[in-house]
């Protein structure tokens, strides 16, 4: 079963977005979503670099929450700095921060995250994995900002996938 489907979530995804996209129910969308759903991860199974095995769906669910949370409030904090810049509280700056996160998958969600993540953007990291460089849009304490990252993204993405 795994030879055919190697990502049976995924499958599963792309069939529902077909669908909706289609704004069908009919056989023939059915049936072409299956197809896609089927044939889009069998070929894209050598880009994925490890299998992912879904741990601690609580902490899933609470990483979700804080960094929807985090992303309303990083709106309203980068769109005070392009409205009304004369109210910049403070520069901008790169910060490096050390990662204990190894595991492929992870540094992506983490990419992620940082990316949707307005005033943020990932801007290097190290070969080895042992150091992340972002630039953020107002950075006031170094420290505290690292702290920051380690414990409200690194520490649960640890938990999940390590």
């Amino acid at each position: 079963m795994k030879r055919l489907l190697p990502a049976p979530l995924l499958s599963f995804a792309l069939f529902v977005l077909w669908m909706v996209l289609n704004r069908s129910l009919g056989l023939a969308d059915a049936l072409i979503g299956m197809v896609l759903g089927v044939s889009i991860p069998l070929l894209t199974r050598g880009l994925r670099p490890l299998p992912v095995r879904v741990r601690h769906p609580i902490t899933i669910l609470r990483l979700g929450l804080r960094v929807a949370a985090d992303t309303v409030e990083s709106n309203w904090g980068t769109l005070r700095v392009f409205l009304f810049p004369h109210l910049r509280r403070h520069p901008a700056g790169f910060v490096h921060i050390p990662l204990q996160l190894r595991d492929p998958n992870a540094l992506a969600v983490l990419a992620m995250i940082v990316c949707i993540t307005p005033g943020t953007s990932w801007a290097e990291l190290s070969s080895d994995h042992s150091m992340l460089m972002l630039h953020v849009l107002e950075l006031d304490d170094r420290p505290e900002f690292v702290a920051h990252i380690k414990a409200r993204y690194e520490r649960p993405l640890m938990e999940i996938f390590e």
